[in-house]
């Protein structure tokens, strides 16, 4: 193994969250406006979470017991804990939209048998490098979600916002820690860059199949002037902008590093409105453990 240092500044707390019943009267067109393509855009992101982050959570301890730096040790238990949490809450969400009519459980089902045929073939570092891509993913959407208040609206109802702004915040606390474990084991640049430029590809067109195939679903979607009307305000989001793909892109540079873009004030201070004194999350909170 190589040496690699964390930030010993990060802090990356476990909170067990409760959102199931919050999630009741979630309706079927939940985003802003009853959005139909909005509705389905999260709905998919949502699908795939939760043996997505099964995945990341296995790829990350795999390597656990070889970490030498204690603070880093530290992170990848809260690591671990945030995504555990993360997978249990989407898959929350994703019963209740599946009992609106939404494909997510297929999704799942699909997402989890392609995640353990890869888990099988693939080397342990080329799923660790995979999942490192994958977190610049959810952290790049993060930032965008924290920084950008009509992106939060898109999510439309308060429960739906409420799950992926605090999913975001989280994203952002341990964005770098599964990318600090791939450069402690000696991950390479090359995988690391390769692995990138193969998953962007694949991360956009398999969420564009599954986006496509959820509103094929839905009747709404066969309604000319609905789905015209959704299909350009989606084709002005914030989601597809030119920015977000370069910030995404910004991972292929030599020496990338995902601290680079200093996030830190902008954790300190969804903290603060989330699970402060005052935080409009703490009704949902059952436990916090640093």
């Amino acid at each position: 193994m190589t040496s690699q240092s964390s930030n010993p500044e990060r802090t990356v707390p476990t909170r067990r969250m409760a959102f199931e019943e919050y999630f009741s009267d979630v309706p079927r067109h939940y985003a802003v406006d009853g959005d139909l393509v909005l509705s389905h855009v999260g709905a998919a992101l949502s699908a795939v979470f939760p043996d997505g982050e099964d995945y990341f959570v296995r790829s990350v301890r795999h390597f656990r017991d070889g970490i030498t730096d204690a603070d880093l040790k530290k992170q990848v238990a809260g690591f671990i804990g945030q995504e555990s949490v993360h997978g249990r809450e989407h898959r929350a969400f994703n019963d209740r939209l599946g009992e609106l009519g939404y494909p997510t459980k297929k999704f799942e089902s699909l997402t989890k048998k392609g995640l353990a045929l890869r888990w099988k073939l693939a080397p342990p570092k080329a799923n660790l490098a995979a999942t490192a891509a994958l977190e610049h993913f959810t952290a790049t959407l993060a930032e965008l979600v924290l920084t950008n208040e009509e992106v939060r609206r898109h999510f439309g109802h308060p429960a739906v916002t409420d799950l992926f702004v605090w999913h975001a915040l989280e994203e952002s606390e341990h964005k770098a820690v599964a990318f600090d474990v791939y450069k402690a084991v000696g991950g390479t640049e090359r995988t690391r860059v390769w692995t990138m430029k193969a998953i962007r590809v694949g991360f956009v067109v398999g969420m564009s199949l599954q986006i496509a195939i959820s509103l094929l679903g839905d009747r709404d979607t066969y309604r000319p002037r609905t789905l015209l009307r959704s299909l350009k305000r989606f084709a002005k989001s914030p989601l597809v902008s030119r920015e977000l793909w370069a910030q995404l892109k910004d991972y292929d540079r030599p020496d990338f590093h995902p601290d680079d873009r200093d996030t830190t004030g902008l954790v300190a201070e969804w903290r603060e409105s989330l699970f402060g004194e005052s935080g409009s999350l703490n009704d949902k909170l059952l436990r916090s453990a640093a």
